[in-house]
């Protein structure tokens, strides 16, 4: 069963600084009927402006995924991790007992867009860590590139949980595949462009909810950029 979610559908709030929506609740946005799904907990789907950011704040047992698609992003943290994040580049950081970070555009005229992922692990009480990997725009197109993993297997980042998250450039006639486990679900946020999964229509925003199928076809991509979350 597939459940559409479309990018409307989304909470959404402008700060002026910050223009978000947000796939599950958070924050001012509330809704019981979208807690998460799974593990999967946020999808922040945010546009800072330049020079602004999220100052310095707290978390705790949280793997957070940095996802960025346009522009720069510049983390500092507790842990004295210091980077400059960009489009192909993929930041974990596992909250874990308690981390401190701020997340800044350190560009004077360019908006930089992001997705914030967050995900429950699967244990509490970890201690805190960070990793950070490049995955070029060739690994991605045209096939589901293995991003973030429980065991960091094929070069993703690791995560404390039995998550895989995929991501995927794709634009064409061919078809792209995915194999559901049984017991296995899933969710699919197509950060732009627009695309078939099992037939149906997506575009950029949209989110689906995946439950009880075997296998996930995506296919008559137009400049699609899109996430896969492989859930227990």
């Amino acid at each position: 069963m597939l459940t559409v979610r479309k990018a409307e559908e989304r909470g959404h709030a402008n700060h002026g600084w910050l223009d978000t929506w947000h796939t599950f609740s958070f924050a001012d946005y509330y809704d019981p009927a979208e807690m998460g799904y799974g593990a999967l907990r946020v999808i922040n789907d945010d546009k800072v402006e330049p020079g602004q950011g999220f100052g310095t704040h707290g978390h705790r047992d949280m793997e957070i995924i940095t996802y960025v698609l346009e522009g720069a992003l510049e983390h500092k943290d507790s842990m004295g991790n210091g980077s400059v994040i960009r489009p192909g580049n993929v930041q974990r950081m596992s909250a874990g007992t308690g981390v401190r970070h701020s997340e800044f555009n350190p560009s004077r005229e360019e908006r930089v867009h992001l997705l914030q992922i967050w995900i429950e692990p699967k244990f509490t009480g970890v201690r805190p860590g960070y990793e950070e990997k490049e995955f070029s725009p060739a690994e991605k197109t045209g096939r589901l590139r293995l991003i973030a993993s429980p065991d960091g297997r094929e070069g993703s980042v690791t995560i404390h949980q039995d998550a895989l998250v995929y991501a995927a450039l794709l634009d064409g006639r061919n078809a792209v595949t995915h194999a559901l486990a049984p017991g296995r679900r899933a969710y699919v946020h197509v950060a732009r462009g627009a695309v078939k999964l099992n037939g149906i229509e997506l575009k950029g925003g949209d989110g689906v909810k995946i439950a009880g199928e075997s296998e996930l076809k995506f296919s008559g991509a137009r400049q699609v950029e899109l996430l896969l979350f492989d859930l227990p």
